[in-house]
């Protein structure tokens, strides 16, 4: 057979013409009960069964700096309102579950319009709206009793595959999707542009050799066992090609409807941002009404900014200290199917999370020199972390950017850093994750005071109280046994960090099963911080859920509690106050606190041949709103939702999920909370985020499509204004 493009796209042109004859109605004599006026939309959605409820209104204009969407539900009479349009003409109309895209009418603040939606003809044009999390929950996974692999003359899964966990772990947070959605429009059809082949299997053989990122992907299949990976995924592209639909999504409903979308583009189509920042996590109102930065990892040296009251996007250009500072490398395995031989990711800084401080200023993780560390850092040196613990390479450092003079400083660190979050201390401490073996910090008050990169940085290993006696002493290396006389050093390295009110300082750690850990830093840092070690109780028996696994992204509460991202399907808090046993000593060594979990399926199907709790998302991060600045209430925990293509937020044990239903594809990697006014309502409150995937092609519109700044807000109900 000849694979090209599956057979989706043609049933849903198919029916241009049809949506075409169908035409919005006019403006309505009566206005419904919608308060609306001069900056409003507004109307009533119908559909062949009379008033749709639950489906997206979407409206888009060109007419301002740049592009410009605001998305929102309508009630349960169909009823919706666009609140607060900057002025210009839009373009109108309605998406659903259940439904193919209506026709687009012109409209302009101040105007009532009601719009006619249009009936999906059948499931296959309704599944083309899913969600990419529903379409990878058709992927028929290897069953639990393959693992472990038994290798190319087995099974085809690499002995390294002790469990059908492991795999999933590898195909969420620790590969396919820690980059880019499985299921979206861009991976779950094989595109003409990739050439003509045989079989599914040869498609996605070429497929994985794609591109900058294709020496990763091509590596890690072969890894897991390249021909049964391959057969794997070519057997899920060939059943959907074949018209093969997940199951239908539920409408948005109860506070769901009440979410306010707007978005804006910004940067540019050939390159990806990893985060975006709008204010101080400890302050979420410094910055009001001010820009928001984003970070391009890997892809650009310079930051994109948004002015959301301007709608104008802009850039501060990035450099590094040392001109010696190697860039991404350009060899690829293939042609990029959208960007055949072009080199899209060329930077040196490779910038990946950024931050605010409490005056505004923006700090970043970037590359300033290469990776080889100065003498101050090595063995030898007086440094008071290089003493105890030297460091030969840093692969990524920090920079400060203040917007009042426009000034870049590099501060060349001795630790590499991944991401950013300030303490609630004196000194404005900025603690980093990324150190690999260490943790580290940079005394931004000290810096600031003496402009002394050297002094203000420091490093710690993680250390266990292993011999249980409070305090920091000798320590047996992870690789060897406990020694109850002695402490213990942890293997892991923080992922993500987080500041607790309390002074400690969270991580999550990557692999299998992960775990989370506490660092008390103590009076002196190097010398006296001491860590606790908690693993995910992956099958443990006293855990209230089995099967759960791999945290990624993670975020702590004003009470101290961990909440994480799991590549299971979870959502997970871990509270160390619940916890019955010593939490120090020789027996507190990962899994001695299985009380102090608990867990939450996200809201996808499962996928296919997993029959342990869970579903198929893959939410990369997990942020707290700490101070209600979205309108849920404090310190609720709202995961990232790359399956769902929108946010997760768990209210009271309840699922909120904010889908972003244009364009589709939204796959986020981190949010933050801010508050304009305090005494504005739902206008002066709301959640920004960004478009993170690293392959913004893969998205609704194709080649040329570029990331958006997002930002949610909470209205009191779908017609407020």
């Amino acid at each position: 057979m000849n694979v090209t493009a599956t057979g989706s796209t043609a049933i849903v042109l198919g029916f241009t013409a049809a949506l075409a004859a169908v035409m919005t109605g006019a403006a309505p004599t009566a206005t419904q009960g919608i308060p609306i006026d001069g900056d409003d939309i507004a109307g009533v959605v119908t559909g062949p069964a009379g008033p749709e409820a639950g489906v997206w209104v979407i409206a888009e204009t060109t007419d301002l700096p740049t592009k410009f969407v605001r998305i929102v539900v309508t009630d349960d009479r169909g009823r919706y309102l666009l609140p607060d349009l900057p002025r210009a003409n839009y373009a109108v109309w309605v998406r659903g579950y259940g439904l193919v895209d209506s026709p687009k009418s012109q409209s302009a603040p101040g105007r009532m319009i009601n719009l006619t939606a249009v009936k999906a003809p059948d499931a296959r044009a309704a599944a083309r709206y899913y969600p990419a999390g529903y379409w990878f929950s058709l992927l028929q996974v290897p069953a639990a009793s393959e693992f472990p692999g038994t290798g190319p003359n087995g099974n085809g899964l690499a002995p390294s595959l002790t469990s059908q966990a492991a795999l999933l772990r590898n195909l969420k947070s620790g590969g396919c999707w820690a980059c880019h959605q499985l299921g979206s429009l861009g991976t779950r059809e094989i595109q003409p542009s990739l050439g003509t082949f045989a079989s599914h299997v040869e498609a996605w053989d070429r497929r994985v050799q794609s591109g900058q990122a294709g020496g990763g992907m091509t590596t890690s299949l072969t890894q897991w066992g390249r021909q049964r990976m391959l057969s794997m995924f070519a057997d899920w592209t060939q059943r959907i090609a074949d018209g093969e639909v997940p199951p239908t999504p539920p409408r948005p409903a109860g506070l769901e409807r009440n979410v306010v979308i707007t978005q804006w583009d910004w940067a540019d189509p050939k390159v990806y941002l990893h985060d975006v920042v709008s204010t101080d996590r400890r302050n979420p109102t410094v910055n009001a009404n001010g820009p928001v930065y984003g970070a391009l990892e890997l892809s650009a040296d310079y930051t994109p900014v948004l002015d959301p009251v301007r709608h104008v996007a802009s850039r501060i250009p990035l450099t590094v200290r040392d001109p010696a500072t190697a860039p991404t490398s350009p060899q690829m395995p293939a042609p990029s199917p959208y960007w055949g031989d072009d080199v899209l990711w060329t930077s040196r800084n490779n910038v990946h999370n950024p931050m605010l401080d409490e005056r505004g200023r923006l700090w970043l993780t970037s590359a300033v020199r290469p990776p080889e560390n100065p003498a101050m850092c090595r063995e030898g040196s007086t440094h008071p972390s290089a003493m105890l613990f030297p460091l030969a390479r840093s692969g990524r450092h920090l920079a400060v950017y203040d917007p009042k003079t426009q000034k870049l400083t590099h501060i060349g660190t001795c630790f590499s850093t991944h991401h950013l979050m300030f303490a609630e201390d004196a000194s404005n401490t900025l603690w980093t994750s990324g150190g690999g073996p260490v943790v580290g910090w940079l005394n931004t008050k000290l810096f600031d005071e003496t402009g002394d990169e050297e002094r203000a940085q420091g490093w710690t290993a993680l250390i266990m109280d292993t011999n249980g006696n409070g305090r920091r002493d000798d320590y047996v290396e992870p690789n060897q046994p406990v020694d109850p006389s002695k402490d213990k050093r942890i293997g892991a390295g923080f992922y993500g960090v987080a500041p607790a009110p309390d002074g400690s300082i969270w991580g999550s750690a990557l692999g299998f099963p992960g775990s989370v850990i506490r660092l008390v830093p103590g009076a002196n840092p190097p010398a006296t911080a001491l860590a606790e070690y908690y693993e995910v109780p992956f099958n443990n028996p006293r855990a209230s859920v089995q099967g759960v696994f791999s945290p990624r992204g993670f975020d702590v509460d004003r009470n101290g509690v961990a909440w994480v991202a799991l590549a299971s399907g979870h959502m997970a808090s871990f509270d160390r106050r619940k916890c019955r046993g010593p939490l120090n000593g020789p027996t507190a060594t990962g899994q001695h606190c299985p009380e102090g979990w608990s867990f939450w399926a996200e809201p996808l199907p499962q996928l296919k041949g997993v029959t342990t709790p869970g579903s198929a998302e893959a939410s990369y991060y997990t942020w707290v709103d700490q101070f209600d600045t979205f309108g849920l209430g404090r310190n609720v925990p709202i995961n990232t939702g790359n399956g769902s293509e929108g946010l997760l937020a768990l209210k009271d044990g309840q699922w909120v999920v904010m889908r972003v239903p244009y364009p589709m594809g939204f796959f986020t990697k981190w949010m933050d909370g801010r508050i304009d006014d305090p005494n504005a309502g739902w206008k002066g409150r709301g959640i920004w985020t960004t478009i993170s995937t690293r392959a913004p092609f893969h998205m609704e519109g194709g080649k040329g499509t570029t990331s958006k700044v997002m930002k949610f807000q909470l209205r009191p109900d779908p017609l407020a204004k």
